[in-house]
Formats: structure tokens, sequence, C-alpha cells
């Protein structure tokens, strides 16, 4: 293995120009055209074969250094329909039109631009130092994760049929630890999520007649209470799980009973089988609840989004952690367990077969931090992904997530 695996890289300082830009431009899910647009350039200069609109947004560049195995590199490029409020120089002011037609705020809060400009940093590191691997770099850059579909749109577009099929896939995440260190957790790391629209039906009738109703509001309220008891009572107090109702919505006036309720919710799981299981009980309990208080027509649950399990290969992570460790130290290099947030960077894995690899990259700024570990009180004050606050210290962040892509590509890719 080089020893250049250990060394943190020179980065371009232009990159943090990149960074800042992107930070300022977000976009949507499959909205990326002018973040696709920069990253194909850039990767153009750099000698790769590049190919665009995969997926629809979706950016795939190829650079062939020889015999060996393939390595697939993913970023993330989309953003979220949140307002900023960090009050930094670059920060978004972009508003979008969302797929239901509303005209949204949108911010780069999940740190999707880092991942983008990490990306391209090590693109570059890697395509001027053809002497420190040797084999073929497939880097994914990826829309609409927030949706959870880039990945699968990418899939569904022949990535697997019109480019090489990868030996492992390698991916980092942008999260509130300490910038410098690492983490990752082997086997399920991150939940499977699946986000439902339900639509209840009553009778709708003047507020001083509820006799001349079926009303929405109070079945909606006995089916939220409802479905609480899944987590409570239908599932294994060993297994873990979570069933959160974010949004209720019923009729526009006080006196006014209206025809119909509509919830939101989103169930969280490691399991397979428990996942079915909660699904097939919110399928009951909606139908039971409606069916009790004599509704006219039946519910209607309709899917969100969803995301999958990921799974990372307990041997493949391994190997690219301990290249980590002796470059970071060991103490810079954490097990955050299971997360409960959810990915859709193992549809890439699982369609082609390769073991995964993924890792949290710590983006927050180290002095708000005690111990620097899982058991930091700090973690559950500093702003977090999603936040409208939520904005990652530049550096060291962006050299540690260029070397540390550098670091894995070569361990994956060790030259002869």
């Amino acid at each position: 293995m080089c020893p250049e695996v250990f060394e943190a890289v020179t980065v371009n300082p232009g990159l943090a120009d990149l960074y800042r830009d992107l930070h300022s431009h977000p976009e949507l899910g499959f909205q990326e055209t002018r973040t696709s647009s920069i990253v194909a350039n850039r990767l153009s200069e750099l000698g790769y074969e590049v190919t665009t609109g995969v997926g629809k947004t979706g950016v795939v560049a190829v650079l062939r250094n020889g015999d060996g195995p393939t390595a697939l590199l993913r970023a993330d490029m989309d953003a979220l329909p949140v307002k900023e409020d960090t009050g930094l120089p670059y920060a978004s002011t972009v508003t979008a039109t969302d797929d239901n037609g509303k005209l949204v705020p949108v911010d780069h809060a999940c740190g999707h631009d880092l991942h983008t400009s990490c990306l391209l940093g090590a693109a570059e590191m890697l395509s001027a130092d053809r002497a420190s691997w040797a084999g073929t770099l497939m880097l994914v850059f990826q829309p609409a994760e927030e949706l959870g579909a880039g990945a699968q749109a990418m899939v569904d577009d022949g990535l697997f049929d019109r480019f090489p099929t990868p030996d492992v896939v390698l991916g980092q995440h942008v999260a509130p630890l300490p910038a410098g260190k690492i983490a990752g957790h082997a086997g399920p790391s991150y939940a499977a999520s699946d986000s439902l629209r339900v639509r209840l039906i009553g009778k709708g009738a003047h507020g001083s007649m509820p006799e001349a109703s079926i009303d929405p509001v109070v079945l909606a309220a006995e089916t939220v209470l409802r479905l609480q008891t899944i987590i409570s009572r239908e599932i294994p107090s060993t297994a873990t799980a979570v069933l959160t109702v974010g949004s209720i919505h019923a009729g526009d006036a006080a006196n006014v009973i209206p025809g119909e309720a509509e919830l939101q919710l989103n169930i969280r799981s490691y399991d397979a089988r428990v996942r079915e299981r909660i699904l097939s009980g919110v399928s009951r309990i909606v139908s039971g609840e409606a069916a009790t208080a004599g509704s006219p027509e039946q519910p209607t649950i309709t899917e969100i989004e969803r995301f999958p399990i990921v799974v990372n290969d307990a041997e493949a992570l391994g190997k690219t952690l301990g290249v980590f460790s002796d470059w970071l130290g060991a103490e810079n290099v954490l097990d955050p367990g299971a997360g409960s947030g959810s990915e859709d960077v193992g549809v890439l894995a699982t369609s082609c077969g390769a073991p995964l690899a993924y890792w949290l990259l710590g983006g927050s700024d180290p002095s708000l931090f005690t111990t620097g570990d899982m058991t930091d009180p700090a973690l559950l004050t500093v702003p977090s992904n999603h936040s409208p606050h939520y904005a990652p210290v530049i550096e060291p962040t962006l050299t540690i997530g260029v070397t540390a892509l550098v670091a894995a590509a070569r361990t994956w890719l060790p030259a002869a």
C-alpha cells in the first residue's frame, strides 16, 4: 500500500470557493442542472470519460488506469426545501418550484454540496497521481437522494449496464461530529424509511350539527392514537423501530366539519420482517378505524418515498476504516452505532452485488465539543443535518473529506 494513503492531500485552494458557490446555488432533487453541469465540465477537464443525464440529472465519470479492480465513489448533489438561517456570507437565498408546484426556499442543509466538492477534489488528486493506484475509477454524482429516488433512477437508467460493474461502493456523509473525526458502523447502519400519506374519508356538515356528519377529525385522532400501539404492542421489545405522524390536516374553519382528513407518517426500521409487520399494522388500523367510524369510502394509503436499509459490509468497512485509523489515529475513527437516518446509497451496492463501505465525516467546529466521541453531550446541541442552521466548517472538513476518498480509492485500487 502506498504511504501517501496516510497523508492528508494538498487540496486545491479553489475547492473552497467551489463549495461556497455550490452552497449559494442549491437545487432540489432531479433539478440539479447547474450542479451537474459544473461537475461534468470539471471532470472532462481532468480527463475522465463523462456521461451526463444518467437518472435524469446524474453524472457518471470513468477513469481507466490499467488493469485492476473497479471502485465506485459516490456523492449526492441535491438540496432541501429549507430556508437557510446560518448568517453565512454565502448563505442560500434561492427559491424553486417543488414537485407540487409550490415555490419553496432551498438550502444545502444536508451537506451534499460538501460531498460533491470532496469528490471533485478527490477526482483531481487521483487524476494527477495515477502512479499511486491502478484499475478503474467510477465516480457517481447522484441526484435526488433526499427523495429516496436518485440511486434507483440511475440504476434503472442502466448504470451497471452502460458502465463498469464495481468491486466496491465507497462514499461518505458529513455529520454533526467534530471536524477531524470519521465514524462508521458495520452491518445495518442506516434505517429503512417509509413515508406514507393516509386519506381518511368522512362526511362534512355544519359544526352545529355533528349528528349529520361522519367526522374525519375524530377519525384522524383515533387513528393517530391507535397507530402508536404498533411500536409499543406489535413488534418485539428487542427490535428498533419508529413510527411518527408528522402531519395532520383537516378542514379550514372552526364551525365546519370537513369531509376528509389527511395524515402523513414516517416509519423507520432495521429489519425487513419488522418493516412488513409495521406496514401491515398501519393498513389494518387505518381500515379498521374507518370502518368503526362508518366512513362512506375506504381510506387510501399512498407511498410518498421509501429508503431501503443501508448495510455496510463488515470486511469492506473494516478495511477502509483501518486505513483511516492509520492516517488519523484510532482515537479519531469512531463507531456511531446504527443511525436512524436514511440513505439510498445502499441501492447502488445491492443492485450490482458489490460490498458497501460508507462512513460519516465530521463537519462541526471541534471547539464546540468536550470529549469528541459518541458520548459527547454537544452532539445533542450542535446544529445537525436538515436544520436551517446547519453548515459544516469548511476546514478541516474539506481536506479530511478529500483525503478520505483518495485514501479509500487507493486502498481498493492498489498500484502494482
